[in-house]
């Protein structure tokens, strides 16, 4: 399999937004303009074979320094699941420097990717919605008690309890429409679209950068008002907040305990710091380090990562065995991660929140929002943080 990377500008001469070239059908993992965007299919490769699966491709680098072919997909929620990612036949690259490239595979077994950008323009249009939980409600704060209830015990220091609710429509979904929605709204937060896995998640799990680790925890969530002054005073109340100090804590402190043997240093933030995104504010905590040579790929560091207790709770596999006794639904892909590797095991990989998951026909889509749970947790609270969480998807996907 060969591939070869040029400018884009050899290929396009008119700026290109990411969000047309992945549009319904292709691939996307973006954040503030930089990122990849996919066409076609030239393999699926299990994940922790892609790295290896790349480096094997031959790349004519023409474009100067550039990723070249990529893989990319969503990992599952449970630790260890078997996962396939995709080796897009086509990939338009951006990074932060400003450079634009197109790496093209020459390999007879590659689906036609078809044309790069749209001949047409999405059109606007109108549907009628319905909305329904999954999980019955009473479950769900019952689930939340009983999280709580063994926190209160000192059999979990905390557990992330989650709910489901599924959106229904009386015509497809246009995924190209919902991008450029996600785009508008969160455009800094990192959005994707993958088999019909879309969403736009506020959360750095993992970044490789040559030797350079960086992760971006956030754990302890309040709402946002559109009033400034009210949005400060819930934030500093978040940043005040006991309850929302414990659960942060829990995240930051295993990132740092996870990466450091494979870091030659690792430095992280002392005190959170408060990310607002459009629907919800939270506090985040930032680590950044080098990694020890010879450095562990992006999708190793992402297998010990993952996952975290932003998304699972601590200690790990006593918070997975109570959610999975008490939730009453499979999570799948929510709650994983999901984002990009190369050749050189470098890559992008961000927790799966704030997403939905469509169906084949794309009439109606599953979305997922939970919260940590900890001794001072209150079941109706959580319920109201997972609705302003369900926003962030619902606002992208209903237009009646």
């Amino acid at each position: 399999m060969r591939a070869v990377s040029r400018p884009l500008a050899e290929v396009v001469d008119r700026p290109v937004d990411l969000n047309d070239v992945a549009r319904g059908d292709g691939y996307l993992f973006v954040r503030d303009g930089v990122g990849f965007a996919g066409r076609g299919v030239a393999a699926r490769v299990p994940a922790d074979e892609a790295v290896e699966f790349l480096a094997a491709v031959e790349h004519d680098d023409r474009a100067g320094g550039v990723n070249g072919p990529i893989a990319l997909g969503a990992l599952p929620f449970r630790p260890g699941a078997d996962a396939e990612l995709i080796v897009p036949a086509v990939v338009v690259g951006k990074d932060a420097d400003g450079r634009q490239w197109i790496t093209e595979i020459d390999d007879d077994d590659v689906r036609d990717a078809g044309p790069l950008l749209p001949e047409v323009e999405p059109e606007p249009t109108s549907a009628s919605w319905t909305i329904e939980p999954l999980v019955d409600t009473d479950r769900y704060l019952a689930a939340v008690a009983a999280a709580r209830d063994a926190v209160r015990a000192g059999t979990l220091q905390k557990a992330v309890i989650a709910r489901p609710i599924e959106v229904r429509a009386d015509r497809p979904i246009d995924v190209h429409t919902v991008l450029r929605r996600l785009k508008a709204t969160f455009g800094s937060s990192h959005r994707f679209s993958i088999d019909g896995f879309i969403g736009a998640s506020p959360e750095l799990l993992v970044a490789v950068d040559g030797g350079v680790v960086s992760s971006f925890p956030l754990a302890g969530t309040t709402r946002t008002t559109g009033d400034d002054e009210l949005d400060a005073k819930l934030a500093a109340e978040l940043h005040a907040s006991e309850k929302n100090r414990i659960e942060h804590a829990a995240a930051i402190e295993m990132v740092r305990d996870t990466l450091l043997p494979f870091c030659s240093y690792l430095d992280w933030a002392p005190e959170p710091e408060i990310v607002k995104v459009a629907n919800v504010q939270h506090l985040g905590s930032r680590a950044e380090g080098m990694l020890s040579k010879p450095h562990a790929t992006v999708i190793e560091l992402v297998r010990a990562l993952q996952p975290t207790p932003a998304v699972g709770g601590h200690p790990r596999e006593a918070a997975i065995e109570l959610i999975e006794q008490v939730e009453g639904f499979e999570r799948g892909v929510y709650g994983g991660t999901v984002g990009w590797c190369d050749a050189n095991g470098d890559g992008r990989w961000a927790v799966s929140l704030r997403c939905a998951e469509l169906s084949d026909d794309r009439r109606s889509a599953r979305l997922v929002a939970g919260g940590g749970i900890v001794a001072d947790s209150d079941p109706l609270s959580e319920l109201a943080e997972t609705q302003a969480k369900f926003q962030a998807m619902l606002s992208a996907l209903i237009r009646p």
